[in-house]
């Protein structure tokens, strides 16, 4: 049986306020072709269909399109709810939806109950893990420790046992939302430690032929049953080096895992440029990134005038901007204590403009801090009068 692993579409999420609904549209576009051209037999999709609980009305018109279009191909889809889904929300209708081979699970009590699908070689029992909060699904799951391992752990316990009543030679899948011990993180993942310690280890997932993980955003193999899809498109300037991919997986007729990676659609790469400004403007290596989505980290020791308006006339999809500045050994060796010993407050606020801007205060701006901090001493003269 051949699979697509897919998860993390984030729909409805932009990127420093740039909005990606069309570069979601396109890989959409790509899941259904893949399907098509790749003779697909089941799509799965390992949570965060959605970047928020509530997503906007053109997110859910996205949604509602792609799954249109993927019951006309007529290969099943198994899709579980992530941390950023509602997954109330994205369950409703999951009965009827089903009737057109697109199988919701968000349930938790459900856990143990597969999508059963079949191939010349037999059935293959797939089971949707939705985003388990361990404070939420304890009681559901009867566990003392309030934490990732031990719901997780539980419900795969549930899996085993429904695994161990179907006939010899069943094969098997589950689809998880989690933070698997050995997976490298980026920025863009909200993090799930509020319900206790957030990774889990593979073991958890033992017994099965293959798990569907979804949360963190990098394509990464954990072991060779348990992998990574990653996230179809970079969210965070931290994915700059992604490959974003899907998997493609062969399940051999006992067990046997030959995997794939599909290339995503890459609308605009993303780059991370660090340098004087002058030099970001001049320097002709960096003419491959002049339509990429730009974050730059200025190194001036002072900081330039306009900044933005200059980096965006050679990068117009400069979208982050930060400031570095270059110091001597000296600034940076001195404690902050031993910065601030013996200076008055004038001298203290002086360093503090050096620090931030990367040039001390000139003479007009010297007098309005002096000005500043003998209105402070008055108004503190005339409250120990008052008092």
């Amino acid at each position: 049986m051949r699979f697509l692993h897919t998860s993390d579409w984030h729909l409805g999420r932009s990127l420093h306020r740039v909005s990606l609904l069309d570069a979601q549209a396109a890989f959409l576009d790509h899941v259904v072709a893949t399907v098509r051209e790749r003779d697909v037999d089941a799509v799965l999709v390992a949570g965060d269909v959605y970047d928020r609980a509530v997503p906007p009305l053109t997110a859910v018109e996205l949604f509602d399109d792609a799954l249109h279009r993927l019951a006309a191909v007529g290969v099943p889809t198994v899709m579980i709810s992530g941390n950023h889904d509602s997954a109330r929300r994205l369950g409703v209708g999951a009965g009827l939806i089903e009737r057109a081979g697109i199988h919701l699970r968000t349930d938790p009590a459900g856990c143990d109950t597969p999508v059963v699908l079949a191939d010349d070689h037999g059935e293959v029992a797939c089971y949707g893990l939705p985003y388990l909060e361990p404070a939420l699904v304890k009681d559901e799951f009867k566990t003392d420790k309030t934490h990732h391992e031990a719901v997780i752990g539980a419900a795969m316990d549930r899996v085993r046992a429904d695994l161990a009543t179907r006939p010899a030679g069943t094969r098997s899948l589950v689809l998880a939302h989690a933070f698997v011990a050995g997976g490298q993180e980026s920025d863009s993942e909200r993090d799930i430690t509020v319900g206790g310690v957030a990774a889990v280890p593979a073991g958890v997932f033992d017994g099965v032929d293959y798990v569907a993980l979804g949360h963190l955003h990098g394509a990464q193999t954990i072991t060779e049953r348990v992998r990574y899809s990653g996230s179809p498109l970079a969210y965070s300037f931290s994915e700059a080096s992604h490959r974003k991919t899907m998997w493609l997986v062969d399940l051999g007729p006992a067990g046997e895992i030959d995997a794939e990676r599909v290339d995503c659609p890459v609308p605009r790469p993303l780059a991370r440029l660090r340098g004087r400004l002058d030099d970001l403007l001049d320097d002709p290596a960096l003419a491959g990134h002049e339509q990429s989505f730009v974050e730059a980290t200025l190194t001036d020791p002072v900081r330039p005038a306009d900044p933005m308006a200059r980096l965006a006339e050679r990068f117009p999809y400069a979208l982050s901007l930060g400031f570095e500045p270059e110091r001597a050994e000296e600034d940076t060796v001195a404690s902050y204590a031993e910065r601030l010993k013996g200076r008055s407050d004038q001298e203290i606020a002086e360093d503090f403009v050096a620090h931030v801007r990367g040039s001390g205060p000139d003479e007009r701006e010297r007098t309005v801090l002096r000005g500043a901090f003998d209105d402070v001493r008055v108004d503190d003269g005339v409250r120990e009068v008052a008092g």
